[in-house]
């Protein structure tokens, strides 16, 4: 958080499983204000029919869609939506996000199945979080769904679910998951001092015809008949630059590019930087501090172990872990997949 004075409240409850009360640290940004002509509730929006759950559209201009290379969220799924205003279509726009007009909503729900090899036997949704384009520029809103999965309750302050699930090798895994306060929603969208949608961009979007069916129906107006795409990092068939590169521009980009957050550190992430010494490669850190880990550049080619890159997003150390909110584990399978790339450099 940005704020340097904040209120802690911490709520303890006895918890073993997501059906039972939650353990809740709320914690808020001075500074920070209700904006209250906003829906107390989740439903109030009317975006989804009942039983809400369902997560199904209740009208056509609620439009889901996928990306192809998500956000580590510690292994959260997520269902996405954008809400069009009536009569109204998104821009095509080539390397950044689409511009979508005023009153546009894009809504991101964050679920666990209880067991990841079958996602189909059930669901905890914990947060849904909303953007909102008003007048004023763009409006982060987040909810918090409770245990019955009837409804979603507006969070202000910022909260710590704890959550399990079975992963796909059979093991129990258990997280205090936290759902974002409004400075730190704002801390991550920041783009030159302004707040940005980070995923919906051409070269996420493109997969699956989705971005010609949106100009088919009317939804996105553009004259280009191909478009940019992200490599999906988990794609095996994919070269392991390319995924590398991707899992980089998902997980650290949105800071480290010359608009974001980071960009005082010269590092810079997204996979149009063909620079090798701005994306790490033998670069010195600027004011990495204890979070270099007493390693002296970015990226050693050949090794891994000696690169600050891959400490960061390896550790759990606050000061030390990047990204620096949004995450409570390690993602196991993107820090492989950066040493791998990091081990095969000459």
């Amino acid at each position: 958080m940005r704020h340097s004075s904040f209120i802690l409240v911490l709520l303890l409850f006895s918890c073993s499983s997501p059906q039972q009360k939650p353990i809740i640290i709320e914690k808020v940004g001075l500074g920070v204000k209700p904006v209250n002509n906003r829906p107390k509730y989740l439903s109030e929006w009317g975006f989804f029919k009942e039983p809400m759950k369902g997560l199904i559209p209740a009208e056509e201009r609620l439009i889901p869609y996928e990306i192809n290379s998500a956000l580590f969220s510690d292994y959260a799924h997520k269902a996405r939506f954008i809400r069009l205003p009536e009569g109204k279509a998104m821009s095509y726009h080539e390397t950044e996000v689409l511009d979508f007009p005023k009153e546009t909503i894009l809504i991101k729900n964050f679920y666990y199945p209880f067991d990841f090899r079958s996602p189909e036997a059930g669901r905890m949704i914990i947060e849904t979080r909303l953007l909102i384009n008003s007048e004023e520029g763009w409006e982060p809103i987040v909810y918090q769904w409770n245990e019955e999965q009837t409804e979603a309750e507006r969070v202000i302050l910022g909260k710590r679910v704890p959550v399990e699930w079975t992963d796909e090798a059979g093991k129990l895994q258990r997280i205090n998951y936290s759902i974002p306060s409004q400075p730190q929603c704002k801390s991550c969208h920041d783009m030159g001092g302004k707040f940005t949608p980070l995923g919906p961009s051409a070269r996420q979007l493109n997969r699956d015809r989705q971005l010609s069916e949106w100009k088919e129906n009317g939804w996105l107006n553009v004259s280009e008949t191909s478009f940019p795409q992200l490599t999906n990092y988990e794609d095996g068939q994919a070269t392991l630059d390319a995924r590398a590169r991707a899992w980089l521009e998902v997980n650290c980009a949105h800071c480290h590019r010359r608009e974001g957050p980071a960009k005082n550190s010269g590092l810079y992430l997204l996979t149009s930087q063909t620079d090798p010494y701005r994306l790490g490669v033998n670069k010195p850190p600027i004011a990495a501090g204890k979070g270099s880990g007493g390693l002296k550049y970015s990226i050693v080619p050949g090794k891994p172990d000696q690169s600050i890159l891959v400490h960061r997003i390896e550790s759990m150390e606050p000061g030390e872990m990047m990204p620096e909110l949004g995450r409570k584990m390690t993602h196991k399978e993107g820090v492989e997949l950066i040493r791998e790339w990091i081990a095969r450099m000459e």
